[in-house]
């Protein structure tokens, strides 16, 4: 539907007939259980007449003694015809819901089992705007691009200590109300202030099939700017409200966010009973993240190019230790996740980015079986669509990639002396993970000497 002013006017025609059939299916099915509830119900109103007609032959039935066989037209047989038609209405209402289930599943907005909630919690650079859309390409999930970003904007709290503990409390109570589809807290942190709730600066937008598609998509209107649009259809401003419903129409929910290192702070998240919320923890080398970083965000890293190329004066013992600082947050969560805590249990999982670019398919099984989601083709064929691609996605922010070829690229472009202050800082986090340690120039760029230990399939408890 996101490309419906491309296509021709005969095929908008067959799909507004696909969408009109699919809305009076659900009429049409009542209505004719209510046809087979009627008949059923005039059986069993002329069974009972006959029950009514012989109570000696029912004095009989009950009697505990042996007793010759009723009559055809007796008590028993009417009762036994009472318990068949009983039968085969349970039997005809059920096979009426499946064929309903069924059919509204195949349109991707209903389909059977729990409603779910997946937190995809990565960081920055870690491949995690990809590995999202395996969520955001399934249809009957509503999901959510970096909704945290504008929190990060609008609040400011330092790094470390007290004011860390503040920033991951906010985003916490934030992540909760979302995952309880109510959009309007995001409000409250959006500038400029959304007015009658429309605003056309609701971050990445496009990134969030859920609120590019229709009924959310509203008509575009002139003279109104918007920072963040849908990618492949002009849609007006968005309205927090339908996409609320959106939310709640959809049957599970994910989020992706690269704001929340502490994994003990989502305990309340995990024991809400109103939540089924599973975590999937995303790393990968932390040398490929800075060399990505260093492309990506250019300006805040020329300190560490200039001592690349250069190496006149010593990187500042501050962007150190915030390197190190960033890799401890990050396997002090692991760790606590896989020692399977009693209120984790069977809701986290460890996967590494490389993992998913060597095998995407297999990983995304893997994670959808994990979070108790079955899958539509949609995901497989843009898996397929978007992992094999002559050459790397153009711009940053790419998903699209030869994900078997380019996850290693990293090796080329870092030179050994930034390698070896990564691995200094970040050896344990690395030990963890199963990232081998490059030991001098030659082993950092020979591809026939692989930098990953093979691990389990996935780390889940």
């Amino acid at each position: 539907m996101e490309r419906r002013s491309s296509l021709p006017q005969d095929f908008r025609e067959v799909l507004h007939c696909l969408k009109m059939r699919s809305k009076y299916a659900v009429l049409l099915v009542f209505v004719v259980g209510l046809v087979i509830i009627e008949k059923e119900n005039n059986f069993i109103s002329r069974v009972s007449d006959k029950l009514k007609q012989s109570p000696q032959a029912l004095a009989e039935a009950n009697d505990t003694e042996a007793s010759p066989t009723p009559a055809e037209n007796g008590s028993l047989a009417s009762l036994r015809q009472l318990d068949a038609a009983f039968s085969r209405l349970r039997t005809r209402l059920r096979n009426v819901t499946l064929q309903l289930a069924g059919e509204l599943g195949t349109v991707g907005t209903v389909s059977p089992g729990p409603r779910r909630h997946v937190l995809l919690m990565a960081t920055t650079r870690t491949g995690s705007s990809f590995v999202g859309e395996f969520f955001n390409q399934q249809g009957n999930i509503f999901y959510l691009f970096e909704p945290l970003w504008h929190i990060e904007r609008t609040v400011t709290f330092e790094p470390g200590g007290a004011n860390a503990v503040g920033s991951a409390l906010v985003y916490r109570d934030v992540l909760q109300q979302l995952f309880l589809c109510d959009l309007y807290i995001l409000e409250s942190f959006i500038s400029p202030a959304p007015e009658d709730h429309l605003t056309p600066f609701m971050f990445r937008r496009g990134s969030s099939r859920s609120l590019c598609e229709e009924p959310v998509c509203t008509p575009s209107l002139k003279k109104v700017f918007e920072k963040y649009h849908c990618k492949n259809r002009r849609c007006g401003p968005l309205n927090v409200t339908l996409a609320a419903e959106a939310c709640r129409r959809k049957q599970h929910v994910a989020l992706k966010t690269v704001r929340i290192r502490q994994l003990e702070f989502l305990q309340p998240l995990v024991e809400d009973p109103r939540l089924d919320l599973r975590v999937i923890q995303l790393v990968r080398d932390p040398r490929a993240v800075l060399a990505s970083r260093m492309v990506a965000f250019s300006g805040k890293y020329e300190t560490w190019k200039k001592w690349a190329a250069e190496g006149a004066a010593p990187l500042q013992e501050d962007e150190v230790q915030r390197l190190r600082g960033n890799c401890e947050s990050i396997r002090l969560s692991a760790e606590l996740g896989l020692r399977r805590p009693g209120w984790l249990r069977g809701r986290y999982m460890l996967v590494r980015y490389e993992d998913v670019a060597r095998a995407p398919l297999r990983k995304a099984e893997e994670m959808y079986r994990f979070a108790g989601i079955r899958p539509t083709p949609q995901v497989e064929e843009w898996i397929r669509a978007n992992t094999q691609a002559p050459r790397d996605g153009s711009g940053i922010y790419s998903t699209q990639k030869n994900s078997s070829e380019q996850f290693e690229k990293w090796r080329f472009s870092i030179p050994f002396k930034l390698a070896q202050v990564v691995q200094d800082a970040c050896a344990p986090a690395m030990r963890l993970f199963g990232y081998k340690l490059a030991g001098s120039p030659e082993a950092l760029t020979n591809r026939s000497l692989s930098l990953l230990e093979e691990g389990p399939p996935s780390w889940v408890t």
